[in-house]
Formats: structure tokens, C-alpha cells, sequence
């Protein structure tokens, strides 16, 4: 078993942070559907297996991160040894008593080893200290592994925004109380 500590980030980890793959491949997307009946409106998705895989570009710019760490209220770094393996970028400025986790990634040799977990369960007791009461994790609507880790950790479906990212892609939402 790794033996990974999480720390806060600092300023000599963002250029390896910036050089992890944040590229995901997956064989399904969480399609939406638009209803429109008699006055009412309502979105609704499934997970859809696709003909092919596909690998899942992050929704935001990797180099924001270097200009992002410094405004973020946490950045989380995953170690093992020495080297930054993985991050998560969290806030409690956006909606009150809540976490928000913006960007999670994991080198692509460390992935599916419970680094993504280890660091979720640190911004999970961060955002506790900072007296939260909820968490929401936001992601692509492309980005099937983070849903999955988000609903095996007990996070549930809790809203969309249609063409939120500048790629235009749909954000999902997931939340828990803490």
C-alpha cells in the first residue's frame, strides 16, 4: 500500500502539478435530456456507453492553476516520498457553510490506488475546521470516473449548469453533508 501524506500545496509544487495529466478516458458520458411539457420544464441524465472510449479533456485551463493557488482558500497536495502526485483545489467563498471543490486530479501511474479518495477525505475534514456544514464537487458531465468516486464516497446528484465551463460542456454537482 502507498503511503501518501496530504499537505497544503506550496509554491515549488504548482510546475509539477501543472505537468500531471488531467485527462481522463472513459467509455460513457452522462447524457441530458430537456423535457418541455405543458408549462413545466425538466433536465434529466443517464449514463450512456459510447461506441469508442474517449479521453476527457479538463474543463479549465491547467495554467490557471499557477495564477488560480494563491486566490483558492485550499489547495491540497498528495505526496508519496517527495513528489506531488495529486491535488485538490477546495473554497468556502462561494455559498456560505459550504465547500466547494473545484479541480481534482492524480498522476496518471498513481490513479485508481485511493489517492483521489485520500484527498477527498482531507477536503472533507478542511472544510469541517472551517465550520461547513456541506460539500459539493463540481465536474464534467464527460468526466464518468469522478462521478463514480463522487457517488462510492456517498455524494449525491445535486444540480447542473449547462455550458458552465468555457468549453461549453455541462457542470454536474455533487453534495454531501459533512
Amino acid at each position: 500500500m502507498l503511503q501518501v501524506q496530504i499537505r497544503p500545496a506550496v509554491a515549488a509544487d504548482l510546475p509539477l502539478l501543472m505537468g500531471i495529466d488531467h485527462t481522463c478516458s472513459t467509455d460513457y458520458v452522462w447524457q441530458m435530456e430537456v423535457r418541455t411539457e405543458e408549462g413545466q420544464a425538466g433536465a434529466f441524465f443517464r449514463e450512456v456507453r459510447l461506441p469508442r472510449a474517449v479521453t476527457v479533456q479538463p474543463p479549465r485551463p491547467v495554467s490557471a492553476l499557477n495564477d488560480d493557488w494563491s486566490r483558492r482558500s485550499g489547495l491540497l497536495v498528495a505526496v508519496i516520498g517527495k513528489d506531488p502526485v495529486g491535488y485538490i483545489r477546495v473554497t468556502d467563498k462561494v455559498i456560505p457553510r459550504t465547500a466547494w471543490v473545484t479541480s481534482l486530479a492524480v498522476a496518471l501511474r498513481y490513479r485508481r490506488q485511493g489517492i483521489a479518495t485520500a484527498l477527498l477525505l482531507a477536503a472533507q475534514a478542511w472544510a469541517l475546521e472551517r465550520k461547513n456544514h456541506n460539500i459539493i464537487l463540481e465536474m464534467s458531465s464527460k468526466n464518468v470516473p469522478a462521478i463514480r468516486l463522487a457517488q462510492k464516497l456517498g455524494y449525491e446528484f445535486c444540480g447542473y449548469n449547462d455550458r458552465y465551463y468555457e468549453n461549453r460542456d455541462i457542470a454536474l454537482f455533487f453534495g454531501r453533508t459533512l
